[in-house]
């Protein structure tokens, strides 16, 4: 049996999550200025602006845009860190709307960390929406271990899962 995961779940997982984050910043702004050594951060402020560059910059090349230099993208409040958020899903909706997009055709791009690479559309856009999942589920224990708690539930079963009568 071969079984797939919905674009559009994945999408709206990662959506949800963000928003979260962002309503969560938004009550602890003060969040953003906690040090933070995820991929070389130094704030929790950097480690943001991080996962909506890589959204951005992925959406972009999928959406055949030009790139946006990663150092102006917004890192200073949570209201201007999901606005990026906003925009990168905004390019991405029309994509997975569009039946003839064709999501096996590979591009090249490089990277700041990697450099030159070659991939599917279909590749860029999974690691466009998990990876920032992984880095929120690091964001997550960062600030447990800073007196935060955040309160949503963050797994994917509960974007779904309802409790039986």
């Amino acid at each position: 049996m071969s079984l797939s995961i919905p674009a559009d779940d994945l999408l709206r997982w990662n959506d949800t999550t963000a928003l979260h984050w962002r309503d969560f910043l938004l009550a602890h702004p003060e969040i953003l200025s906690l040090p933070c050594d995820v991929r070389n951060s130094q704030t929790v402020g950097d480690l943001l602006q991080h996962i909506v560059a890589v959204e951005l910059r992925y959406a972009q090349r999928l959406a055949s845009l030009p790139e946006s230099p990663y150092d102006d993208i917004p890192h200073d409040s949570p209201t201007t860190i999901f606005a990026v958020h906003t925009i990168a899903l905004d390019f991405i909706r029309p994509l997975l709307a569009d039946d003839t997009y064709d999501w096996s055709h590979t591009i090249d791009f490089t990277t700041i960390s990697m450099g030159h690479l070659r991939s599917t559309r279909q590749t860029i856009l999974v690691h466009l929406l998990m990876h920032s999942i992984r880095h929120y589920a690091q964001l997550a224990t960062l600030v447990r271990a800073n007196g935060f708690t955040p309160t949503w539930p963050m797994d994917y079963l509960f974007l779904d899962a309802t409790r039986p009568e």
